[in-house]
């Protein structure tokens, strides 16, 4: 059987947006494979494909009033409690792509962020997805609501503030 694997992976979001729900907000992060990234292949080690989703959600959570800062400042913890990576094609050795990630909406107390890495052509290199929950820094319960600073930035979201990124 001579199937593309690249034409049978997923396309859709992960994330289902609900009815009234406001668009994702989106930004594009560059990168370059560097020596410390690539395995003995000369490849993106599949390892480091977390470290490339991290480098592009801390600017886009940082653009939205979600930052490790703010939630250091507000006795707040978010770890990531699911990663998925969907691996295409391999990223090469000095090869430069870019991040595409997006922060979907949630009303519930948790950070849903979708990731997709391309080549300068487009080419699709991996896809993948995180869900943080929020807990307390003191305690490490999880919370049941988001915290007010979350809220604000929903609020913001909401009200058009982050248009720009959607």
């Amino acid at each position: 059987m001579n199937q593309n694997p690249r034409k049978h992976r997923r396309r859709e979001p992960y994330f289902e947006s609900q009815p009234g729900d406001p668009t994702p907000l989106t930004i594009r992060v560059s990168r370059r494979v560097l020596f410390s990234d690539a395995d003995p292949m000369g490849v993106l080690w599949h390892g480091r494909y977390p470290a490339f989703f991290e480098s592009a959600a801390a600017e886009l959570h940082r653009t939205c009033g979600l930052g490790y800062l703010d939630f250091h400042n507000a006795g707040i913890q978010a770890p990531i409690v699911q990663l998925h990576v969907d691996y295409i094609a391999p990223a090469r050795l000095e090869e430069e792509v870019t991040i595409q990630v997006s922060l979907h909406w949630n009303d519930a107390a948790r950070i849903d962020t979708e990731y997709t890495i391309l080549r300068k052509d487009g080419d699709l290199v991996a896809r993948g997805y995180t869900v943080q929950l929020f807990t307390s820094a003191l305690t490490a319960e999880p919370l049941l609501t988001p915290p007010a600073f979350v809220e604000a930035s929903r609020r913001a979201w909401r009200s058009g503030r982050f248009a720009a990124l959607q």
